[in-house]
């Protein structure tokens, strides 16, 4: 057996993409308005729009940084970027909102997503265990049952259950 990598990079790329119908679908799975609500807004946090987004507010402060810090002057950056009103609310909705509000409404949403995650895997899990049990060769009804009619055309014996 060889040790290959496992290639995620198409994953990474769906996982990281705004996409409306794979987020409508995760709605889909919940019940209730405050989860698709918080399902909604994590999906659409998690995606590299949203952090393009959240990059560009956070730089939208910078230049009256650099002049307060001295490496640029006052010639150098444009008067709207220097208002405190704008830094102000720049402050507001990084500090404030993205990290305060953002943070529980994602924390909520990942809950949700892991419990819809959850029934899924243990559905799978019983269906597959009704289909092991199914093809069990001394379960009867499975295939058991095919083997014993095999053998009686066969003219042989069933064979008996350990």
């Amino acid at each position: 057996m060889t040790d290959r990598p496992v290639k995620t990079l198409h994953k990474v790329a769906q996982v990281a993409r705004f996409n409306p119908s794979e987020i409508k679908q995760a709605i889909g799975e919940v019940e209730g308005v405050n989860a698709k609500l918080a399902v909604l807004i994590t999906r659409g946090v998690g995606t590299m729009a949203c952090a393009y987004l959240f990059s560009l507010i956070a730089l939208i402060s910078l230049p009256a940084i650099f002049e307060q810090a001295g490496v640029l002057s006052k010639g150098d950056v444009p008067s709207f970027f220097e208002k405190p009103g704008l830094i102000l609310i720049v402050s507001w909705i990084a500090q404030t909102f993205i990290q305060l509000v953002l943070l529980s409404i994602i924390m909520v949403g990942q809950r949700v997503q892991s419990a819809a995650s959850d029934t899924r895997a243990e559905k799978e899990f019983a269906d597959t265990e009704m289909i092991l049990d199914r093809l069990d060769i001394h379960t009867a009804g499975g295939i058991k049952t095919i083997l014993d009619r095999l053998d009686a055309l066969e003219g042989k014996p069933a064979a008996k259950a350990p």
